[in-house]
């Protein structure tokens, strides 16, 4: 078996909660951090915690940290309502896979981008680099699909997608938008589109480009 179909290799279709298992861990670790500061510093990523106390665990632990509810319940409507389509469509071991792999990823590059800008005190918080990859997925698996903005305005997900990397991109480079951490949303983004044709074979540029 060589090295691309053994990463290839699909796992055995399960139909299980991994979705509803997430919220429940973020739930429960915002709930925890918020009891226990120091909780807080030891699971968010710090790049100079990383790099010099060697907390190797935070670009994986990071992404169950919230800064407040409302960061912790808009992370979490976002990965419900796109997170089980996915995970429908994937399989729920296809789905965990995926969800953690590409936060992680994302948190290990806003960790090399971070530490070469110096930035070795920044606390890097949230699942949104996940639930951007969740995102892609959504728009990839469903290239069809209108996603209603606001309950009201029907978006088609392949340009809800565009919209999004546009904004990310352009307050990235402009440095707009405070605290929220862009460049960890375009990581997700990605790596989500890296997932697809590495693990599936599947063009996610062509996937999109079909639901016009």
């Amino acid at each position: 078996m060589t090295f691309l179909q053994r990463i290839r290799k699909p796992f055995r279709f399960t139909s299980g909660n991994v979705t509803l298992i997430l919220i429940g861990v973020n739930a429960l670790v915002f709930a925890l951090t918020s009891v226990f500061r120091d909780a807080f510093v030891y699971l968010a990523l710090i790049p100079g915690a990383v790099l010099r106390l060697g907390w190797i665990w935070q670009p994986f632990t990071y992404m169950f940290v919230h800064a407040s509810l409302s960061h912790l319940f808009f992370n979490m409507l976002g990965l419900f309502f796109f997170g089980t389509a996915v995970e429908r469509s994937l399989g729920s071991r296809e789905f965990a896979l995926f969800y953690l792999l590409t936060g992680t990823l994302a948190g290990l590059f806003s960790l090399a981008a971070f530490a070469l800008g110096g930035a070795l005190g920044v606390r890097l918080v949230g699942a949104s680099g996940a639930v951007y990859a969740v995102l892609l997925a959504f728009a990839v698996i469903n290239p069809r699909a209108r996603i209603f903005i606001w309950g009201i305005l029907p978006v088609p997900a392949p340009l809800l997608v565009a919209g999004y990397t546009a904004i990310e991109l352009g307050s990235q480079l402009l440095g707009a938008g405070g605290n929220i951490a862009h460049l960890t949303h375009l990581a997700g983004f990605a790596f989500a589109a890296l997932y697809f044709p590495v693990r599936h074979g599947v063009n996610p540029i062509k996937r999109l480009a079909s639901g016009r």
